[in-house]
């Protein structure tokens, strides 16, 4: 139990359902290539993990901090144009992969530096509006620049020999799957994925967490006790940038293809703002319950809709209400009833549901703590 409190920094769920819920998440995705055959599932799967911890990374700004931003796909589209373009220059090895990795690092927290300094001195909506600016400045950019990032169309890359579905692990199949490389390239995705939420929540529940949380309350009083808020808010940027490249990086690694409308486009920054206030703000189980939910409600209620109209066949009314061609209108219906439901997010409403003891320690660890320290 206490090397299990250190790994999640003494962050426990404070929830049966949500510690439940969490283990089914981190179980189902482990299990995934053998549990869910197929090279569908194992595609929102290995998306499920990115978009976890592109999601928990947007988290530290808005649920922690208090920033508003709409530059954050930005930094997820710079780590995956790293990576394929350092692929598509230097060929299918992993020094360039290193080298891309690299080059999206510097670059996202050099202008996650710059964005800060200069723009989170202005009010909150003025600093989104310069955010959301940048990022499609940005956007216009990689779809303008073809001898760079491939314009519109994007790049095609050849992956490093080991992610290649070529690359054979054994010979034959375990458990109906073959133990190819399309295997080693999801495993190493889940595995830095992992890794990166649990950083993200040592993060959250450092003494720099701790004041994160209290700028969030009340920037002015942090100020006023000592602390340098555009200073923390700019180290917060930093740190959330370099996390949404490597999950941007993770993806180009998974897909083989990168293009603006993968990485860079405002939709995404929709759904990620979708998981955020889905899961819970504030809370890092709140991203990986919020990710989970939204992408499987993408990439399977259009299917559970068709299943839902032939059997309501002989209703014409009822099967043109569920023809999987709406499957928007239900994703809007599920997401209104969600947040009038779960008004604090699933994680804040799992936990409150849980007692007055739970919600106790979860409003004491939502607080600033320990300031000084």
């Amino acid at each position: 139990m206490s090397l299990l409190r250190a790994a999640l920094s003494d962050d426990l769920p404070r929830s049966r359902w949500l510690a439940i819920a969490l283990v089914l998440v981190v179980l189902g995705l482990a299990l995934a290539p053998f549990a869910f055959p197929g090279a569908k599932s194992l595609n929102v799967a290995a998306k499920i993990c990115v978009f976890i911890v592109l999601a928990a990374s947007f988290d530290l700004l808005l649920g922690y901090t208090g920033i508003v931003s709409f530059a954050h796909t930005m930094f997820f589209g710079i780590g995956a144009y790293g990576v394929a373009i350092a692929l598509t220059r230097m060929g299918g090895e992993w020094s360039a992969v290193a080298v891309g990795l690299v080059a999206g690092l510097v670059v996202a927290i050099v202008l996650a530096a710059l964005i800060g300094l200069f723009s989170l001195r202005v009010r909150t909506i003025f600093f989104a509006m310069i955010t959301l600016a940048v990022a499609s400045a940005f956007l216009i950019l990689a779809s303008q620049l073809p001898q760079l990032t491939g314009g519109e169309d994007g790049l095609n890359y050849r992956l490093p020999a080991v992610l290649r579905p070529s690359f054979a692990l054994a010979d034959g199949t375990f458990l109906g799957v073959r133990l190819n490389g399309r295997l080693v390239d999801y495993y190493l995705v889940y595995v830095v994925s992992f890794a990166l939420v649990l950083l993200l929540l040592r993060i959250v529940n450092s003494p720099f967490g701790s004041v994160l949380m209290a700028i969030r309350e009340n920037p002015f009083r942090a100020e006023a006790i000592g602390y340098r808020t555009v200073v923390y808010r700019t180290i917060a940027s930093c740190i959330a940038a370099a996390v949404a490249a490597l999950a941007g990086a993770l993806l180009a690694l998974w897909s083989s293809q990168t293009n603006p409308d993968t990485t860079l486009s405002f939709d995404i920054m929709v759904d990620i703002l979708l998981m955020v206030v889905i899961g819970g703000m504030g809370t890092i189980y709140g991203a990986v319950l919020g990710a989970t939910v939204l992408l499987f409600a993408q990439n399977y209620l259009q299917d559970l809709l068709g299943i839902a109209s032939q059997a309501f066949a002989g209703v014409p009314l009822l099967a043109n209400l569920f023809h999987p061609d709406r499957w928007l209108l239900w994703l809007g219906v599920a997401f209104i009833l969600c947040v009038y439901f779960f008004p604090s997010g699933i994680v804040g409403s799992l936990r409150s549901s849980s007692g007055p003891r739970a919600s106790l320690s979860a409003r004491d660890a939502s607080g600033p703590k320990d300031l000084k320290s």
